[in-house]
């Protein structure tokens, strides 16, 4: 609508200035809308048909799907859907795949808040979960039943740093016609793409390290865009049966993209997770300097992880990158770009000497987050790990004396130089019993 001068103060205060000159900008646009307009209801009725162009950005939006496209090209998938955090993108990649009465197998060394979602919530939608061993393959193969719809694991386990087989497990599943979806927040498109190696879908906490400034909530699902249905087919009805109005199947309208699809399609927008454009934006700046921050990260990490393993008040360093990991050489074969930044260390102390390790550091930042330009510390027996059993945490490699650190971009010598002024006046106790 035109707003000129013989309209009211109310009209023109709602449509002036609404019709701005056409310009191309080199920057990602951030279209901060609820809704798009139609210029005929032919336009309108193609999109709710046919699902073309934009219309409300809970089912997509100019600066989302700008962002979409770019990690889908960087994960090497078909397509990606970006939601509101890590979180829910772990949850509408599970939904999309399971529902009451079906399994998932999944690994045991994962992040807390989807051990939780497995346990407390999915568990009341009537999703049954086994949890393994990462590495034991024969865990893996025999926990398979014929209700499971998905196999679930992190590139790289959160407290240990071990490292999952993508290949073997993506095998195993593929075996039985079962997706295997992969958590590589810690890892990045830079450092692992997990489709390369027979992983059906990739999942990140877009607010780690693909943001990188610690600034926004974001996550994304990323689909390999080779769902078989004669394969899969039986156990995921919903992608190959008739829809409930009698309508074409979403593997006879898409074929190898059926799962994508149905991601983006009926769970993301349903369950309505939906990212901020102005979220979208800074995440997709923020991935522009990706391979930069990694590459300096993994650097600081590789040397501060050495520092530490020299020194006398550390029991040990779980740190994929130090040959003595007893993952290196699974390391080494899939993390030729580095060994990422997120590792944890052990003092011979115990709980008061990470209590003032975590206290007295400078530079590091204390704080729940990792992949930030800035290096981070926590304690992860009172936080992140503190509704597990001693057991359990145990065997994860958090211990009263384990630190986690997600080391960042600063320089090398101000981070070594704020640890070992922290490590002054820490006690050095016997070794700790250590169950791996």
């Amino acid at each position: 609508m035109a707003a000129g001068a013989d309209t009211g103060f109310s009209t023109r205060q709602v449509h002036a200035g609404s019709a701005t000159a056409q310009a191309s900008p080199r920057a990602t646009p951030i279209y901060l809308t609820a809704g798009f307009t139609f210029s005929d209801l032919d336009e309108s009725a193609a999109h709710f048909g046919e699902g073309t162009g934009f219309g409300y950005s809970r089912t997509g939006n100019p600066t989302v799907h700008a962002v979409e496209e770019r990690l889908a090209s960087l994960e090497g998938g078909d397509q990606a859907v970006l939601v509101s955090s890590g979180q829910a993108a772990v949850t509408v990649a599970l939904l999309a795949l399971a529902g009451a009465g079906d399994h998932v197998v999944v690994s045991e060394h994962i992040y807390e808040g989807t051990r939780g979602l497995l346990l407390d919530n999915l568990a009341r939608l009537g999703v049954e979960t086994t949890f393994v061993d990462t590495d034991d393959l024969d865990a893996w193969r025999a926990a398979i039943t014929p209700r499971t719809r998905a196999l679930f694991a992190e590139t790289l386990s959160n407290a240990r740093n071990d490292v999952l087989d993508v290949a073997a497990v993506a095998a195993i599943g593929a075996e039985h016609g079962i997706p295997l979806v992969v958590d590589s927040t810690f890892t990045t498109p830079y450092l692992l793409r997990p489709i390369e190696h027979g992983a059906a879908v990739v999942v990140h906490s877009a607010s780690k390290f693909l943001a990188g400034q610690g600034a926004v909530l974001g996550g994304v699902i990323v689909d390999d865009g080779r769902f078989d249905a004669a394969a899969s087919g039986h156990r995921f009805p919903h992608l190959v049966q008739t829809d409930r109005l009698g309508g074409a199947s979403y593997a006879e309208k898409y074929g190898a993209r059926a799962r994508g699809q149905y991601i983006r399609e009926s769970v993301a927008p349903r369950f309505g997770p939906s990212p901020s454009p102005l979220n979208a934006f800074l995440i997709g700046q923020g991935i522009e300097t990706l391979s930069l921050r990694v590459e300096r990260q993994s650097q600081n990490a590789l040397a501060v992880a050495r520092w530490l393993g020299q020194r006398p008040e550390v029991e040990r360093v779980d740190y994929i990158g130090l040959d003595s990991h007893p993952h290196h050489d699974l390391g080494e074969r899939y993390l030729t770009r580095g060994f990422g930044s997120v590792f944890t260390v052990t003092l011979r102390g115990g709980l008061e000497a990470a209590r003032h390790v975590v206290q007295s550091v400078e530079v590091i930042t204390h704080m729940t987050h990792l992949g930030d330009v800035r290096s981070l510390v926590l304690h992860p027996q009172s936080t992140s790990h503190a509704a597990r059993t001693v057991e359990e945490r145990e065997r994860a490699g958090v211990f009263p004396g384990t630190i986690r650190l997600s080391i960042g971009i600063e320089d090398i010598d101000d981070l070594l130089a704020d640890l070992d002024q922290a490590l002054v006046g820490v006690p050095v106790l016997e070794r700790e019993t250590v169950v791996l």
